[in-house]
């Protein structure tokens, strides 16, 4: 049983969201952050990503990042540029990427749901990415972006969202990269009941995307209790912010990777030991993979397809079956020495929303030397993963379009 709670969002004014609403912190980095707000002083990149007002690179450790941070968050207060919402209330949030259309509800979950495992995971976090935003949650005083979240699609909150959208907008405009981001504020007491009564029957909620968000959420949670010995357990930070998105609307993209060299193997010879796990045929203009079990690699400036072997597949396991897995399993570790993608600089992931040609241009001036492109999987096999308790290999997922940060911000004061 999921139970999603409403919550007094701080958001923007009618006339500013369009200059609120900011990429992820997570999908850019400093300098692409720099860039993008050269001339967009009101945009949340300035709250969630405050390292971007330094003129000096600074390491996640500096209290001046999230010092700046929770600054820039009452600046924007002040100003009138955000307001708290005067009543309780859920969201429904619709987002269209060119005829992709999906529409979510912004509610809060429960952190004891998720310390539960009924907020289920797909990913490992790593320390210094949930240190950084622990740090940022509990100094700000508030959950800065929202956790996207999906569950197996039911009817009747299909009817209830497709019934909401169907009145005025509170939102509605299209950010610069070509989403049209819509928001309608759920506040009755009959719908708001529809909603909670809706997700009632849901066994489980999966954490699509905002691992670390979640992860950070959850210490600043116990933090916040241990220094509270009165705590009731109803506060605020007991509470974490998320969009759930019915899992039959979602749109996974393929991430695909960039390896520096061939660990000291000769083309010929690397392509031999290749060979030994998967068919290889010179000359793929497709590029990218057009089902399960096969891989685009780029290689001296021309493209391969490479087909797994029969004899390494695996449908005995949620996560070795993966293809993600197979690459991993069958060429990054045994033949170019990626043992942990996770910390090994040699390698680099590349969100399928790049394009092959940033896969050729990492190979061809980029200082890499060859790259994969991958089929990606599907959100039931990722679901399938989670309710196994197990994880995917890093970089497994990229999901498109991402949620915008700046439209609905979580106090825990």
């Amino acid at each position: 049983m999921s139970r999603v709670i409403p919550f007094r969002a701080l958001r923007p004014e009618k006339p500013y969201v369009h200059q609120v609403a900011a990429p992820p912190y997570d999908v850019l980095n400093v300098a692409e952050a720099q860039r993008l707000v050269r001339d967009k002083p009101l945009s949340f990149l300035h709250v969630e990503k405050s390292e971007i007002d330094f003129p000096a690179a600074a390491c996640v450790d500096d209290r001046r990042i999230y010092e700046r941070a929770k600054e820039n968050l009452e600046m924007l207060i002040r100003k009138g540029i955000l307001f708290s919402e005067e009543t309780e209330a859920f969201y429904l949030y619709r987002q269209r990427k060119g005829d992709h259309l999906q529409t979510g509800i912004v509610a809060g979950v429960s952190i004891a749901e998720y310390e539960a495992g009924q907020i289920r995971r797909h990913e490992l976090t790593r320390a210094d990415k949930e240190r950084e935003r622990t740090c940022h949650i509990e100094t700000v005083g508030a959950q800065t972006g929202p956790i996207f979240l999906t569950y197996r699609g039911r009817e009747a909150i299909d009817r209830l969202a497709a019934r909401v959208a169907a009145t005025t907008p509170e939102y509605d405009f299209t950010a610069d990269d070509g989403v049209v981001h819509t928001v309608w504020v759920i506040r009755g007491p009959a719908e708001v009941r529809e909603v909670i009564e809706g997700f009632a029957p849901v066994e489980a909620l999966y954490i699509a995307d905002g691992h670390h968000r979640a992860a950070a959420a959850a210490a600043v949670a116990r933090l916040r209790q241990a220094r509270n010995p009165g705590d009731r357990g109803d506060e605020a930070h007991h509470v974490m912010m998320a969009v759930l998105f019915p899992h039959d609307q979602l749109r996974i993209m393929d991430y695909n990777r960039a390896v520096r060299d061939l660990n000291g193997l000769a083309e010929a010879a690397f392509l031999e030991r290749v060979g030994g796990n998967f068919l290889i045929a010179k000359g793929y203009p497709g590029k990218t993979p057009q089902k399960s079990h096969e891989f685009g690699m780029y290689l001296g400036g021309a493209w391969y397809l490479l087909s797994a072997r029969e004899e390494i597949l695996r449908d005995d396991d949620p996560v070795a079956g993966l293809d993600v897995s197979l690459l991993q399993d069958r060429l990054l570790g045994p033949i170019l020495g990626i043992r942990d993608p996770r910390t090994d600089s040699r390698i680099d992931f590349i969100g399928g929303i790049r394009g092959m040609a940033e896969l050729e241009r990492l190979v061809d001036r980029g200082g890499f030397t060859v790259a994969f492109s991958l089929y990606p999987p599907t959100v039931e096999q990722m679901m399938a993963v989670a309710d196994a308790g197990k994880v995917m290999p890093p970089k497994s997922t990229w999901f498109e379009p991402k949620l915008r940060s700046g439209l609905f911000v979580h106090r825990l004061e």
